[in-house]
């Protein structure tokens, strides 16, 4: 969420134009306003469900190696 925030701040005219965009879509076409509001929140979260488990996965293999670390100095 830090990161949507930081981009809207840095770039305001581009939050600015996607909005009146969406909102155009809104009122003009509905239907594809609800389409890509849908395809936008699946890729969020497919997003999502990628770096939490890619996030775990690293976390393991650092726990891992630094655990095989350990056992080397202590050989």
């Amino acid at each position: 969420m830090d990161v949507i925030v930081s981009f809207a701040q840095n770039n305001p005219i581009i939050v600015i134009v996607l909005v009146l965009g969406l909102l155009f879509f809104m009122y003009r076409k509905p239907k594809l306003f609800f389409s890509l509001l849908g395809l936008g929140l699946l890729l969020a979260g497919l997003f999502y469900l990628i770096m939490s488990m890619a996030g775990s996965g690293s976390e393991k293999k650092k726990a891992l190696t630094h655990g095989e670390e350990q056992s080397d100095t202590n050989r």
